[in-house]
């Protein structure tokens, strides 16, 4: 963000094409481009395209349109699912010649122009990394005459999956929890913030990997309000084992698998506690309870019992 920042400093291109897997930096990038912009009569200077209006010819026939007053028009295409080639030829074919007082901006979160990007302003909108991150939090807290300790800001960051778009929704919680303590510690964080359910499916891979039954149950019985978590347990497993046999690289395995990059990055540091026999004996017992479920021999919160106990067997 401190690098678009600085770039729209000095201008605002024709074109910005928005990435990543953060949803918080996609909304502070947009929320930058357009104050660049500086839009007047906005109602009629912003035109805003998604899965229910779009229609590519609709998007680059208002690209062509002056502003009604002012210097700049914006046009935001918000994350669209379907997208076909002949779309992006078309697109192409437009950015070849733009017309420059229109401001494209595409927030692509599942990749649709990646095609594209050598042809646009590209901004990467992927989770920041811990320091910088942690940078953010500290700031967004000092805002509101708060400091928070490292530990805290740790223990929050894992909890979110290290999400900006999950953190900014709890710094709230945390900064009205006591008026009266101006430091946030990892004790206030434990008791205020919401786990991720994504980290929860951490812990409890993390707990059947040490063999710790206790905390495995315990995981698992707060799981029971959401049977959905059965999918991302076994995904995450999966995810487990084809790192644990694979020697693709990080970006190779995301591709494969249909990821982000940094699940795979996060989900290697935990084959360490499996050996390659034991992720292919719970790839195979993931099959059968796959299988279990949909051909109703077991109901879903059973069969999330059952792998949690068998896989703490193996």
């Amino acid at each position: 963000m401190k690098t678009l920042k600085n770039r729209l400093k000095s201008s605002v291109k024709v074109c910005y094409l928005l990435e990543g897997d953060d949803l918080y930096l996609f909304d502070k990038a947009i929320s930058m481009i357009k104050k660049a912009c500086n839009l007047e009569l906005e109602e009629f200077n912003l035109s805003v395209f998604d899965d229910e209006n779009y229609s590519m010819k609709a998007i680059l026939d208002a690209c062509e349109v002056m502003p009604m007053v002012g210097d700049k028009k914006v046009v935001l295409l918000k994350n669209i699912s379907k997208v076909t080639e002949s779309d992006k030829k078309l697109l192409e074919k437009y950015l070849t010649s733009p017309l420059e007082s229109t401001c494209l901006i595409i927030s692509d979160f599942d990749g649709k122009f990646a095609s594209i990007k050598t042809k646009t302003e590209f901004v990467d909108c992927k989770r920041m990394d811990r320091n910088l991150a942690t940078a953010v939090i500290v700031a967004e807290l000092s805002k509101q005459g708060k400091q928070i300790s490292g530990e805290a800001v740790a223990t929050l960051l894992d909890y979110c999956n290290s999400y900006l778009t999950g953190v900014m929704n709890e710094l709230d919680k945390l900064i009205n929890y006591d008026a009266s303590q101006s430091l946030v510690t990892k004790k206030v964080v434990e008791e205020v913030v919401s786990k991720a359910t994504e980290f929860t499916v951490f812990e409890l891979t993390e707990a059947l990997g040490k063999k710790d039954s206790d905390k495995a149950l315990e995981l698992v019985s707060l799981m029971e309000k959401d049977i959905s978590t059965l999918s991302l347990i076994t995904n995450h497993f999966r995810r487990l084992f084809f790192i644990a046999i694979s020697d693709s690289s990080d970006s190779e395995l995301a591709s494969l698998l249909g990821v982000k990059e940094y699940a795979i990055t996060k989900a290697r540091g935990q084959v360490k506690n499996f050996s390659k026999m034991q992720l292919k004996k719970i790839y195979s017992l993931l099959e059968k309870v796959d299988y279990f479920i949909k051909s109703g021999q077991m109901l879903a919160l059973n069969a999330l019992y059952y792998l949690v106990f068998s896989i703490l067997y193996i």
